[in-house]
């Protein structure tokens, strides 16, 4: 029963949000250990992975010396598609450092090649995009992984460095995200 009261919470949190359409940007990049440029922008094609929630708190559970970003979003979500773009911007900057973006998707898994997909191929992030699933998620999710998110709302961006991290709920302004990172890569 708490599951499904969770799930449900967590869906009527997530469908708050007002759809808005995306700008194009030609602009793609990628992401493995360092910030790569994909200046091949016709190569792009979605090759996100499902991942399983219990395999998200061991993702976010790293702790060496690269910048892990990690962004919780939806593509019907204007908050989150008003601040991917500081996303990217930041992404072309940091070429060549230790820091690693992950966007985890949110949209509901039918949507998964349809709104996500061009949403990802769009942006050229589609190597930087993850896919879970909500309705895998239970109660001990949100406070198991994250000290401020309990999963009512997005987006949601979580920053770790060896053993230092940082929260962030809520559309973040391009200086806020600068402010953040700056503060860890130091």
């Amino acid at each position: 029963m708490k599951k499904i009261i969770l799930s449900t919470l967590v869906l009527f949190a997530l469908a708050s949000c007002k759809k808005e359409s995306q700008k194009n940007d030609a602009t793609t990049a990628t992401d493995s250990i360092s910030v790569t440029e994909n200046t091949d922008a016709t190569s792009s094609t979605f090759t996100s992975p499902e991942i399983a929630p219990e395999k998200i708190g061991d993702y976010l559970a790293k702790n060496n010396d690269t910048l892990y970003v990690t962004n919780f979003f939806a593509t019907w979500c204007g908050p989150c598609m008003r601040e991917i773009p500081h996303f990217k911007n930041k992404i072309n900057e940091l070429k060549g450092k230790p820091v690693k973006f992950t966007f985890v998707n949110l949209d509901e898994k039918s949507e998964w090649n349809g709104a996500v997909k061009k949403f990802a191929n769009e942006n050229g992030l589609a190597e930087n995009i993850v896919l879970l699933d909500g309705q895998k998620l239970d109660e001990n999710f949100f406070p198991k992984n994250f000290k401020q998110w309990d999963g009512g709302s997005i987006p949601f961006t979580y920053f770790r460095k060896g053993d230092k991290t940082e929260e962030f709920l809520g559309m973040m302004t391009e200086g806020e995200l600068d402010k953040k990172i700056n503060s860890l890569l130091q």
